[in-house]
């Protein structure tokens, strides 16, 4: 482990059976940066981060967060990470502020002041019971547990989880001016739009594996051109994508299919083949409208992702 990574995973795997699990991870997260871990739900996600905080130990290969074994030594690195889980448990019959300061006390915190000032950036009440509040406010405490004692290294398991909209761009500014501090985060999403706003490099994990590791500007690089035509009928549309050069976008999400609106395609032109020659094709099927758009950060990782679970090491620094 160099001097500036914080966390190094080398052929970590943890087999349920049944394909479920994590195998043969292997990825560094250097000091200062936000690394993106993406991925659907049971993809693996969760038993990685677990692992890194030393709830489970590895039936093989080396975790390890500041030199120290993420099992063996969890406390020393508990001492130094603010962490959220994935699936939050609190007391239920504490107050939410009854909560925080427990977890203050217990992290040694005497002033309160950054506990407070997050409480007011994401509009959290915590003076109700737990048990009694939405998935929303209970995510705002653990955000803010996360956060108070400014750990040098964050984990956050689906962060804005529960989130509305306007508590999702707080959290974005929030990560953002953690970055600017040198704070080092590792942040697992299916929710691209965060990651791209803020992560440094990104991974995506399919069925326990990782299928990439990019860095931003070799995203920035690898995204295409979108068009969106509206022909005159199904059949058009089925001919007009048959033709050479012309590729057909897949519609996903990162938990199912939806398609496009009736007789609309959107479409990217093959590699060997000009944007001329593609509208000269366009022509001869009476386009009734043609837009353009960039290619999503969702839609560029399912490129990887569906590659059939290779290992595509993308990065110039892993």
């Amino acid at each position: 482990m160099s001097e500036r990574t914080l966390i190094e995973l080398q052929g970590v795997t943890k087999d349920y059976g049944k394909g479920k699990g994590v195998f043969d991870l292997s990825f560094s997260v250097e000091k200062g940066e936000v690394f993106g871990y993406l991925g659907p739900n049971g993809a693996g996600k969760t038993t990685t981060i677990r692992q890194l905080m030393g709830f489970i130990r590895p039936e093989q290969g080396k975790c390890q967060i500041a030199g120290w074994d993420c099992f063996t030594q969890a406390e020393k690195i508990q001492r130094i990470t603010g962490y959220l889980a994935g699936e939050l448990s609190f007391p239920e019959d504490m107050t939410g502020m009854g909560f925080l300061k427990l977890m203050a006390e217990l992290k040694g915190i005497r002033d309160l002041k950054i506990m407070r000032e997050l409480m007011e950036r994401f509009e959290l009440d915590p003076h109700g019971k737990i048990g009694r509040m939405s998935k929303g406010m209970k995510q705002k405490i653990g955000i803010v547990n996360a956060f108070m004692h400014e750990p040098k290294l964050v984990i956050l398991d689906e962060p804005t989880s529960g989130l509305d909209p306007l508590m999702q761009n707080r959290f974005v500014e929030l990560i953002l001016e953690e970055k600017q501090k040198g704070t080092t985060v590792l942040m697992s999403s299916h929710m691209f739009e965060e990651v791209e706003k803020t992560c440094d490099r990104t991974a995506v994990i399919r069925q326990g594996r990782i299928a990439a590791i990019e860095d931003r500007k070799t995203l920035a690089g690898k995204r295409k051109k979108i068009y969106q035509t509206v022909l005159k009928d199904q059949e058009a549309v089925r001919r007009f994508l048959a033709e050479p050069g012309i590729e057909a976008l897949q519609y996903h999400c990162m938990d199912g299919k939806v398609s496009p609106a009736p007789n609309q395609t959107e479409w990217t032109i093959a590699e060997n083949r000009s944007l001329a020659e593609a509208l000269r094709i366009l022509a001869k099927y009476e386009p009734q409208s043609l837009e353009t758009r960039v290619q999503s950060l969702e839609e560029l990782f399912f490129q990887y992702y569906e590659k059939g679970g290779e290992e595509h090491d993308l990065s110039s620094t892993v």
